[in-house]
């Protein structure tokens, strides 16, 4: 009879395996996942990381000030459904930047941090100064706009992304609570500096400032240096960048599906807020303050919720189950307001404060359920997976608006999908990702579910 392998024996990122009993000699693997959790280059990755987050959805997100200008142009053109065609122009941004995460995933782990997330400033800087060039023709922006900003800031926003969990294990979610509250800080400022650029440049040179702040991106990008050390140098092929394993995993995949369907409304506030605001409370109302709110309160609720969900009984994915039960309640009551301003403002800092939540964990959830090894491309393909919803949503919700004159539909029906994707969510708890060995983020999924004495894990002193 042949030997067998009993356990395994982890210690200092060396994996030694243990054969009958008696510890045989060390294997020779790859070893992904050495971060330092700290220091100056560590820091500064996080740095440029919120920077890059923040200046590609702070655009994204104040998107509300730019589409009344692209609104009233269409509307000047007399331009049939204005209001959903203007809407597409923002959405197509947000969904070209999720539709092509996947995309990205795969250039990052084959191409490079560095040169995909250069690739992305150059790309989404070029598309906001072309834009500044056709900006009474929707179909132009449509491209321009739309699809060239969202495909570079997809190929910066995965890698920023990723790069942190080669620095960063033990501080890992409050790090993507600091670095995804980077767009929440631009958000709070950048409707208010959007608005000022449009009154006194007009809204060409307000593009070609925004293509100005989107080529910081590409110097930030020289930050993103992954760390990788390695027990035996292993050649990557273009085959083996594509990583197929994520989708064997049936709880990644089920959770990724709910997310898809939990962000059909998602940004439907985002887009209709500030002409919801002047709608329903007249002119002299203050339409830029909902959306301040909104980004302050996600702001907060990625640091509190990063800070959270880094502890070790925390279940992150029951912590997103919250949060997108509270978004979609918020989203709800937002047309019972009328009448109410500070019932507004109420609502709008709950809205926030839930979607920092559910933004903070989206990354630290992926590389718990798929590993170090298929984390990147894990958070590509959900985020490519949830650009259907995210781009079609604002659309129907303008031509539901143009059908009905009322935004109490569209943001109702807005609200319906994050609490069935909640609920939806609890799917995951009767399924286990698959264990790796010698990967803690994998590990302590499986901890949380008691699975670890189960398939005799052991700690780098031969404990279970």
């Amino acid at each position: 009879m042949g030997e067998t392998v009993d356990t395994t024996l982890i210690d200092n990122h060396n994996i030694k395996v243990i054969k009958n009993g008696v510890v045989a000699k060390e294997e020779n693997y790859e070893d992904e996942w050495a971060p330092p959790d700290g220091g100056t280059k560590s820091w500064l990755v996080m740095i440029g990381s919120f920077f890059c987050n923040g200046i590609l959805f702070g655009v994204i997100n104040s998107y509300s000030v730019l589409y009344i200008k692209f609104c009233a142009i269409l509307d000047e053109q007399n331009v049939t459904d204005a209001s959903g065609k203007a809407a597409l122009v923002g959405s197509l941004a947000i969904g070209s930047v999720f539709f092509v995460s996947p995309v990205s995933g795969y250039l990052t782990d084959f191409a490079g941090i560095r040169i995909t997330t250069f690739a992305g400033g150059l790309i989404a800087s070029s598309g906001m100064l072309i834009s500044s060039f056709c900006t009474d023709n929707y179909v132009a922006l449509y491209f321009t706009y739309g699809i060239m900003y969202g495909l570079g800031g997809s190929l910066a926003y995965t890698p920023s992304l990723a790069v942190l969990g080669h620095y960063f294990k033990k501080y890992l979610g409050i790090v993507n609570g600091i670095v995804t509250a980077g767009s929440s800080a631009f958000t709070i400022s950048m409707p208010y500096i959007i608005s000022a650029l449009i009154e006194r440049c007009g809204i060409e040179w307000t593009l070609r400032v925004l293509s100005f702040m989107s080529c910081f991106i590409m110097v930030f990008a020289f930050l993103f240096k992954p760390i990788k050390r390695t027990v035996k140098p292993k050649k990557v092929s273009f085959k083996d960048a594509f990583n197929v394993e994520i989708f064997r995993n049936t709880k990644y995949v089920v959770w990724a599906g709910t997310i898809a369907i939990s962000l059909c409304g998602y940004f439907v506030p985002y887009v209709y807020m500030k002409k919801y605001v002047l709608n329903v409370f007249g002119e002299d109302a203050d339409g830029m303050l909902p959306v301040l709110c909104i980004g302050i309160m996600s702001g907060v609720g990625r640091l509190i919720f990063g800070f959270i969900a880094d502890h070790p009984k925390v279940n992150r994915i029951f912590l997103q189950q919250i949060a997108f039960l509270f978004i979609g309640v918020s989203t709800i009551l937002l047309p019972l307001t009328r009448g109410s301003y500070p019932m507004l403002i109420v609502l709008t800092l709950c809205l926030g404060l839930f979607d920092g939540c559910f933004i903070s964990i989206l990354g630290p959830i992926a590389f718990d359920i798929c590993g170090s090894s298929g984390g990147t491309q894990a958070i590509g393909f959900v985020l490519g997976l949830c650009s259907i919803p995210l781009t079609i949503g604002p659309y129907i919700a303008g031509v539901i608006y143009e059908r009905t004159g009322s935004y109490t539909l569209p943001l109702i029906l807005s609200g319906i999908p994050p609490i069935v994707g909640s609920v939806a969510m609890f799917l995951t708890r009767c399924l286990d990702p698959p264990i790796k060995l010698g990967d803690p983020s994998s590990q302590r999924l499986n901890k949380e579910n008691g699975k670890s004495e189960e398939l005799g894990i052991h700690d780098g002193d031969g404990h279970l």
